[in-house]
């Protein structure tokens, strides 16, 4: 099962491999071409430490509404019960685990 850091550090560390695909003339041309036209869509890691951060603070705000009104209505109280898609918490380095 993986964790949502590894998750997280899994998806920022394929922008960057993808990146080095791209800057590398000695890789084949086709292959540079592909990773480029990946990287058009692919979040930048900026963009994926702060979607972690935006799901922290909607946890947090959801706990504290339902600690305030009562029992949340079930659309809002699933994302109580679901593990978030990314983390907030950056790794100390970008080593590869």
């Amino acid at each position: 099962m993986t964790m949502v850091n590894e998750r997280t550090r899994s998806v920022v560390q394929t922008e960057k491999f993808l990146r080095d695909i791209v800057r590398d003339p000695t890789l084949p041309e086709a292959l540079r071409l592909r990773a480029k036209g990946l990287l058009r869509h692919y979040p930048e890691a900026e963009d994926i430490w702060h979607a972690g951060q935006l799901e922290e603070q909607r946890k947090v705000e959801l706990l504290g509404l339902e600690e305030k009104h009562g029992p949340l209505p079930p659309v809002l109280s699933i994302w109580l019960a679901t593990e978030p898609l990314f983390c907030d918490e950056r790794p100390d380095s970008d080593s590869v685990a």
